[in-house]
């Protein structure tokens, strides 16, 4: 991973947002619809729980879309820089870990926003999982440096890893 272009990651993680912003938008506009014309008068008045189901889905997956808009502009203005050795890890480096149980190594992208999204290297170079300075990772890895070992809980269970490289 050593020497990857950032900025082919930022530009891979607004495609991803946008398209996730899409999804969200089509199915608050489909939500919406099926709230208003989903049903007949007499459905309706029957069961007026469903058409303000389908309103508060409309709701959900709008602010979900505002959200995921919101966050393609911040990316935007993200420019990350090539990781200096030995500087303490911050928001546009690239980490790797180690697991010390299980030897396995994974790589991170620390960026502003997009957590839990997966991207890959340039030419399909291996894969990244995006985590924010706010996510379990982002806190344990910000701040520290190669060598250093952190402990992470990874669903309930508390993992053990060594940072192995940052750039």
């Amino acid at each position: 991973m050593s020497g990857m272009d950032k900025r082919f990651l930022v530009d891979q993680l607004i495609e991803r947002l946008r398209s996730s912003a899409q999804v969200a938008l089509h199915a608050s506009e489909s939500a919406a619809t099926e709230a208003r014309d989903g049903a007949t008068p007499a459905e309706k008045r029957e069961d007026a729980r469903a058409a303000i189901e389908f309103g508060s889905l409309a709701r959900a997956q709008s602010r979900r879309a505002q959200k995921t808009i919101g966050e393609v502009d911040t990316l935007t203005t993200f420019r990350p820089e090539p990781w200096p050795s030995g500087r303490p890890i911050g928001v546009g480096a690239i980490v790797e870990v180690e697991d010390a149980e299980s030897g396995e190594g994974r790589t991170f992208f620390l960026a502003p926003v997009g957590a839990g999204v997966s991207l890959t290297g340039p030419g399909g170079d291996g894969f990244l999982s995006v985590v924010t300075p706010m996510s379990p990772i982002g806190k344990a890895v910000l701040g520290r440096r190669t060598s250093d070992v952190i402990d992470v809980t990874v669903e309930g269970d508390v993992r053990e890893w060594t940072i192995t490289w940052v750039g």
